[in-house]
C-alpha cells in the first residue's frame, strides 16, 4: 500500500500558519508536504501532486523581491488554490491587479459566497472567516469569476473553473474559520481527488518496510527518554528489526519522581524492548555542582550525557553488536524549519533537548517520524499500544529538572521541586486539564521569603507554578487555570512540601516568555 501516491504540495511563503494547512489536510487523511516558495521546477514534476497550495504570507506581491514561485506551479495541470498572499500572487501573475486596500482587514469577517463552486459545496452562503491583509485583489485574471466577498473585499474567493485555480482571501486553516476545513475537504477530496488513505494504521506498515531496507542486519541504537518521539519511534524500529535495537536510558539524576521505574516498566517488562537503564546520577550532579548560569547547565548536561552514550556503544562494540545506525525522534516541524522560507532567527537558548551525538561516532541516522506531526505520532503511538500516561505525556526537556531548579542544582532542591511537581502533576490531571495543556509544572526559584507557620516564622523557599496552552511550543499562552484549583495547588505544596512557604504564578506568554524558567 502506497499512502503517499495522493498528496498535495504546500508552498510556503513565509506564513505564520502554513503548518496549520498541513496539519488540517492530514486531519482529512491527505498526506501532503510543505516546501518553500522557492522549490524547483524539477523537484515539483518529481513530487507529482495531486494539488498545489500557495500559503499566505508577510510580503506584499507589488514590493521589489516579494517571493515567487517557479511558473511551473501554473502548468503542472493539477488544482492550485492559493490562500491570502496565495491569492494575489495569482492574480499579479496571472494578468490580475493588486494595489493597498483602503480598509486593511485584521480578524473576524463574514463574507457572502456568490457563485456555486467546488470549493463551496455543501456550505452555507454566509460564512465567518479569519482575515489578515493589507493589499487586496482590485483587478481577477481572465478566465476568473467572484464567488465570494466582503463589503470590502469584493474578491474574497476567485476561480478559473477552467484550470481548476481557487483563491481566498481569508484563512480556512485556522481555528477562527469555523468551516475552514470543510472548504479544505472541498479542495482536497472534490476537487483533488484524493480518497483519504492516509492514516497511522497505514504508516506503521510503510515506516517498518522503510526501515527494513534502510538498516538491513545492521545494529541500531537508541536513547530512550520516555518521551512520546523517542518511545514511538523505538517501537517503530524494534518492530522492524527486533533485538538489532538497543534502547539506552540514561538516569541523569534530573528527572521526575518515578520516571525511571515507568520507563523500565514499560518499555522494558511490557514492550520487551532490548533496554540498558545507566545509573549516572551521581556523575551528572557531580559536573552541575556549584553551576549557576542556565547555559552552562545545558552544555555541562548535553556533554555528559555524550559521554555517557559513547561509553555504552563501545561496550556493544566489545561484545560483537558494533551500532552502525542511531534512531532519532526528529518531526516534520523539526524539518519544516530546517528548510523553510523564513529567514534566520536569533539563538535565545540552547534546544531543550540534548543535542547532535559527535560526528566521530559516524552513526547513520534512522528518523521514523521525520514526516509527522505531534498529534499524529501521538495517534501512532495509540495504534503501536502505547498506554495514555507514555501518549499524553508533556514535553519535558532534555536538562530535565536542572533547568526548573534556579541557581545551583543539589540533590536537596532537586527532591523539593520534585515533591512541589507531584503535586501539580496530580491536581492537573484530577482537574481533567492535563491533555488540554501543553506544558504545566512547578519550578523552584532561588529566593527566599519570610512566611508563617503554626505561630512560628519561617524563611524558605518560593515556588513557580507554570501552566502554558499552546499546539507546537513555538508560541504559547498562560492557561486561566481556575482559581479553586490554584488554590488547592498551592496549599498542598506549602503543607507538605518543606522547604517551601510561597507559590506563585507564571501568567507570561511565549513571547516575550520562553516556556521554560531557564
Amino acid at each position: 500500500m502506497d499512502i503517499h501516491a495522493e498528496k498535495i504540495l504546500i508552498l510556503d511563503f513565509g506564513s505564520q500558519y502554513t503548518q496549520l494547512i498541513a496539519r488540517r489536510l492530514r486531519e482529512l487523511g491527505v498526506y501532503c508536504e510543505i516546501h518553500p516558495c522557492t522549490m524547483k521546477a524539477e523537484a515539483m514534476r518529481a513530487f507529482a501532486p495531486r494539488g498545489v497550495v500557495l500559503s499566505g504570507g508577510p510580503a506584499s506581491v507589488t514590493a521589489e523581491g516579494s517571493p515567487r514561485p517557479d511558473p511551473l506551479v501554473f502548468t503542472l495541470g493539477v488544482p492550485v488554490l492559493g490562500i491570502c498572499y496565495g491569492l494575489q500572487l495569482m492574480a499579479h501573475l496571472l494578468g490580475g491587479r493588486v494595489g493597498t486596500s483602503h480598509h486593511r482587514e485584521f480578524g473576524p469577517a463574514t463574507i457572502q459566497v456568490s457563485a456555486t463552486s467546488a470549493l463551496f459545496a455543501g456550505l452555507p452562503g454566509k460564512l465567518d472567516v479569519w482575515m489578515s491583509h493589507g493589499d487586496g485583489v482590485e483587478a481577477i485574471p481572465s478566465g476568473f469569476e467572484p464567488i465570494a466577498s466582503t463589503p470590502s473585499a469584493p474578491f474574497a474567493a476567485v476561480e478559473d473553473r477552467r484550470r481548476r485555480f481557487f483563491a481566498v482571501q481569508f484563512h480556512p486553516e485556522v481555528v477562527h474559520s469555523p468551516r475552514g476545513k470543510e472548504l479544505l475537504w472541498n479542495f482536497a477530496h472534490g476537487v483533488c481527488g484524493c480518497s483519504g488513505a492516509w492514516s497511522m494504521r497505514g504508516y506503521v506498515e510503510v515506516a517498518v518496510e522503510q526501515i527494513r531496507a534502510q538498516v538491513k542486519d545492521g545494529h541500531v541504537i537508541c536513547a530512550l527518554s520516555g518521551g512520546v518521539d523517542s518511545a514511538v519511534a523505538a517501537l517503530l524500529v524494534h518492530r522492524a528489526i527486533g533485538d538489532k535495537l538497543h534502547c539506552v536510558f540514561v538516569d541523569n539524576g534530573v528527572l521526575r519522581e518515578g520516571e525511571r521505574a515507568q520507563v523500565e516498566e514499560v518499555f522494558g517488562t511490557m514492550f520487551h524492548l532490548p533496554l540498558i537503564t545507566v545509573d549516572a546520577s551521581r556523575r551528572f550532579l557531580d559536573q552541575l555542582a556549584g553551576v549557576t548560569d542556565p547555559e552552562q547547565k545545558r552544555k555541562l548536561i548535553g556533554r555528559e550525557f555524550i559521554a555517557v552514550f559513547e561509553e555504552e556503544v563501545e561496550k556493544l562494540a566489545a561484545h560483537g553488536q558494533r551500532a552502525r545506525f542511531l534512531v532519532q525522534g526528529t518531526l516534520y516541524p523539526d524539518v519544516i524549519e530546517s528548510v523553510s522560507f523564513k529567514g534566520p532567527s536569533a539563538t535565545i537558548k540552547s534546544h531543550h533537548n540534548v543535542g547532535g551525538l559527535p560526528e566521530k561516532m559516524k552513526l547513520a541516522l534512522v528518523e521514523p517520524l521525520r514526516e509527522l506531526f505531534k498529534d499524529e505520532v501521538r495517534r501512532l503511538g495509540i495504534e503501536l499500544g502505547l498506554p495514555p500516561p507514555i501518549v499524553q505525556r508533556q514535553p519535558f526537556p532534555g536538562p530535565g529538572l536542572a533547568i526548573r531548579v534556579l541557581g545551583e542544582v543539589t540533590e536537596e532542591r532537586l527532591a523539593v521541586v520534585r515533591k512541589a511537581d507531584v503535586i501539580v502533576q496530580e491536581e492537573i490531571r484530577r482537574a481533567g486539564l492535563y491533555e488540554q495543556l501543553w506544558q504545566a509544572f512547578a519550578v523552584l526559584l532561588p529566593i527566599k521569603s519570610v512566611g508563617v507557620m503554626g505561630d512560628e516564622r519561617t524563611y524558605e523557599a518560593t515556588a513557580v507554578i507554570r501552566a502554558v496552552e499552546s499546539t507546537d511550543g513555538m508560541t504559547g499562552d498562560w492557561a486561566r487555570l481556575p482559581y479553586d484549583l490554584l488554590g488547592r495547588i498551592s496549599s498542598r505544596i506549602i503543607n507538605e512540601v518543606r522547604g517551601i512557604n510561597r507559590v506563585v504564578y507564571d501568567v507570561s506568554s511565549k513571547p516575550p516568555a520562553t516556556i521554560e524558567w531557564e
